[in-house]
């Protein structure tokens, strides 16, 4: 039996051929280490299983004392655990575990020894704030629940652990704090996690789409960030935390649609300036979203509300052009998409410089060409300015793609397709949920002592209460009053 054990293992490694199989004899009996290499923490193999059993090797023959020790845990000084299963075995080994056959023994050993290339906690890259912790996640699991850990001591955040992936085996936890979040939105998503067969997943985007509940909605659901200090902030408010290895953002939910205009510099700055920046990011927010379709509307069907003197140097600037105001800005647009693509994927040193110098340099010449006018030019670089300001990418990306839905709408329909528009989009908001959540609370519903951290933010002595969207309401305190 134990020999079809080892056949089995190598069978099913045959092929790998990065895959070791150590042969030591100890005691007339033969013992496999079985491992790879490249996964495995080599040094602590060599120095607490492979020599010992080598000198185990040159003792005095004692197999019986031996199969004893391995029994009570004694045999090795590291933490080792029985398996029976071969497939479990075999899993273990190419997840960076040793595996440990003795002949003459129905089981094996596994030694938790793995040791995966990971590069260094830095700074991030896309939540940057001036003040406040400038560390951020990286692609280890576990160094990620360490910083989290080092920022909520307290035996109330538990997680939970999933494998998901036929192939990939990804390591998933679920993170919250015991006692503050909702229970059905914590059963839910263990529900779906336990319930996911894929291939793998690469990414918590994966995960995302899979728990998303409105698959054709292009709005977020889920809050993606790679800071801890959100991550710990948002435990202590009831949400619910999904961090992936090999991934170094993290999954927040529930969300609403005024927590991803929030940003953790907020609550770092005084209330004053909080506010302040909060409320410029709402308004620039919405600039994103209307300025060209309002623009184009206006100018093409609208033309008398625009005050006398600045429609005169709107019509000069546009005089030589061939193209309607629509066709004008979805060529600047389009263009301005392009270039932001473009810095994103052109090496960081010169990827910033070759995106600005480039939208100047082709807005020149496009408008000393008549090509475009200079009034859409000036348009155009607000918006993408205006766009930059949204501080979660999942919502900007939104905003993106319905800028072009209004632009459209507003160039064949004038206002009346902008103020349709945004009504639809208004209803689809209201409808929307995350985990049960309505996505525009507390504005719908109305929960007016909810609006102490929505448009501004009162100065942390006045909010003794979380939020009602995300905690249990049987501990919705989190201090007491000053």
């Amino acid at each position: 039996m134990t020999k079809s054990i080892l056949d089995g293992i190598q069978e099913q490694l045959a092929g790998c051929s990065d895959a070791v199989y150590q042969s030591i004899n100890v005691y007339g009996h033969s013992c496999m280490l079985i491992y790879i290499p490249s996964i495995v923490d080599t040094l602590s193999l060599q120095e607490f299983v492979s020599t010992p059993l080598k000198s185990e090797a040159n003792s005095e023959p004692d197999w019986p004392r031996f199969l004893e020790r391995l029994d009570y845990g004694s045999a090795f000084a590291i933490p080792y655990i029985k398996v029976y299963d071969l497939d479990r075995a075999v899993e273990l080994a190419v997840s960076g575990n040793a595996v440990l056959y003795i002949e003459g023994l129905p089981y094996l050993y596994y030694f938790e020894i793995t040791h995966y290339q990971k590069r260094a906690v830095s700074e991030s890259q896309n939540e940057l704030v001036v003040i406040g912790p400038q560390e951020a996640f990286i692609e280890d699991v576990a160094t990620n629940l360490s910083l989290l850990r080092h920022k909520i001591k307290h035996a109330d955040l538990k997680t939970k652990h999933f494998s998901i992936g036929k192939y990939t085996k990804t390591d998933v936890y679920l993170v919250y704090i015991e006692g503050l979040y909702k229970p059905e939105i914590l059963a839910e998503i263990e529900g779906v996690l336990q319930g996911l067969n894929v291939d793998g997943s690469l990414g918590v985007s994966y995960l995302a789409e899979h728990m998303k509940q409105g698959h054709f909605s292009p709005f977020p659901v889920f809050q993606y960030t790679e800071r801890p200090d959100s991550v710990a902030a948002s435990l202590m408010e009831g949400r619910v935390g999904i961090l992936q290895d090999g991934t170094p953002s993290a999954l927040l939910t529930p969300v609403t649609f005024f927590s991803l205009l929030q940003s953790s510099e907020d609550y770092y700055q005084n209330f004053y300036a909080g506010s302040w920046i909060r409320l410029v990011r709402f308004f620039f927010s919405l600039i994103s979203l209307l300025l060209p379709a309002l623009y184009v509307a206006i100018t093409t069907f609208h033309s008398q509300i625009i005050p006398s003197d600045l429609l005169l140097t709107i019509a000069s600037a546009r005089e030589n052009i061939p193209f309607s105001a629509l066709t004008e800005a979805l060529i600047m647009e389009l263009t301005f998409e392009a270039l932001r693509e473009a810095g994103t994927r052109i090496p960081k040193p010169v990827g910033q410089t070759v995106s600005i110098i480039g939208g100047i340099v082709i807005g020149q010449a496009a408008v000393q060409a008549g090509i475009v006018s200079a009034p859409m030019v000036i348009v155009v670089s607000i918006t993408g300015i205006a766009s930059y300001i949204i501080p979660h990418l999942e919502l900007g990306l939104t905003f993106r793609l319905l800028r072009f839905v209004l632009l459209v709408l507003g160039g064949t329909m004038g206002l009346l397709g902008v103020i349709v528009a945004v009504f639809v989009i208004y209803g689809h908001l209201a409808h929307l949920r995350s985990f049960g959540t309505p996505y525009l609370q507390p504005v719908a519903p109305l929960i007016l002592e909810d609006w102490k951290d929505t448009l501004l933010r009162v100065p942390n002595p006045f909010m003794t209460k979380r939020s009602t969207a995300f905690t249990d309401r049987k501990n919705d305190r989190r201090q007491r009053k000053q």
